[in-house]
């Protein structure tokens, strides 16, 4: 690889020249402009970022992590992120946590090796927080955030859209309502149940603990949770879901067994990917508009890169039901 030296030898002048002419810090004759930038372009060179960092004390790049960027969700938010960032001129350093603390602390610490100008976290232990803390890099948490932490965090109302899609399935007449939550340590499935129960509740509707399941956030444990639910000897007559790809698999068990959706059986998911416009039938959820949280986190943290000491920003972004044939026929 070519070095800024290499275009100085060939250039025929000094190598502090060639940053005057890469850089537009000082006037060059037109002549040496000519010979510098002929000389870079037989040479192929590409400036070291690394250099460039060390002087301005910025790298351009925003560390991203999210816990599975196979689920539709997360590679939606964040093409939201990335638009907005690449848009600002910055780059995206993606990392694929796993929902595992360990592989998360490993990947925060090469972030922070590679210095970014800021980080975006989604999901985040209490002892990764006081990494953060000790390494004061602007950062954004999205969704979830440990307690009692000062630190930016955009998240979705989870409990509104819990309450959303209660009381969408009793406005249909559906009183034997069943739910697939996410892991029970995560916050927002938690979140996401409470608003369901509540709702509920407040209408005389309990959530026994035979109708409560709980899986991974994947198709094929909403799938295996459903079918055991429809196998009751008093199937519910609905099934919220905690994301859309439960309840995709949720819709494979019931056509499995022949229930018609939703004559038979309702199904409401959340966040509203882009799949659950063309399953068949098509499914109902809790709209999160994906794209636009990850443009408005984006906004979040460069709002911090540029002004560090700005007052502490806590988003909360307010869900929508979009209805579709899993729970009314078109």
């Amino acid at each position: 690889m070519a070095t800024i030296k290499d275009v100085a030898r060939t250039a025929g002048v000094s190598y502090t020249t060639v940053s005057h002419v890469l850089n537009h810090t000082r006037p060059v004759s037109d002549d040496a402009r000519a010979r510098v930038l002929a000389a870079v372009e037989s040479l192929a060179y590409v400036p070291s970022a690394l250099a460039r960092s060390l002087k301005s004390k910025t790298t351009g790049s925003i560390g991203l992590i999210i816990p599975n960027n196979t689920n539709p969700y997360f590679s939606e938010v964040a093409r939201g992120i990335e638009d907005s960032c690449y848009a600002a001129g910055y780059s995206v350093i993606l990392c694929n946590s796993d929902d595992d603390p360990a592989k998360q602390r490993d990947y925060l610490n090469v972030l922070l090796t590679k210095r970014c100008d800021g980080l975006i976290v989604a999901t985040l232990a209490q002892t990764d927080g006081e990494l953060l803390r000790k390494m004061k890099v602007p950062t954004v948490l999205l969704d979830r955030a440990p307690k009692d932490m000062a630190i930016d965090l955009v998240a979705v109302d989870n409990a509104a859209g819990g309450a959303l899609a209660a009381a969408h399935l009793l406005g249909l007449g559906r009183r034997r309502i069943a739910c697939i939550g996410g892991p029970q340590d995560i916050a927002i499935s938690r979140e996401r149940i409470g608003g369901l129960r509540q709702t509920l509740l407040d209408a005389g509707v309990e959530l026994p603990e035979a109708l409560l399941a709980y899986a991974d956030f994947t198709s094929a444990g909403g799938y295996l949770a459903a079918r055991n639910l429809l196998a009751l000897p008093q199937a519910p007559d609905a099934i919220f879901c905690c994301n859309d790809l439960m309840a995709i698999g949720a819709l494979r068990a019931a056509a499995e067994r022949g229930i018609a959706v939703p004559e038979a059986l309702a199904v409401v998911g959340f966040d509203d990917i882009d799949l659950a416009q063309f399953v068949h039938p098509t499914l109902t959820s809790v709209a999160q508009n994906t794209r636009r949280l990850g443009q408005i986190t984006a906004e979040c943290l460069l709002q911090r890169i540029a002004t560090p000491d700005r007052p502490l920003q806590r988003i909360s972004i307010a869900p929508e039901l979009h209805i579709r044939d899993s729970t009314v026929k078109s």
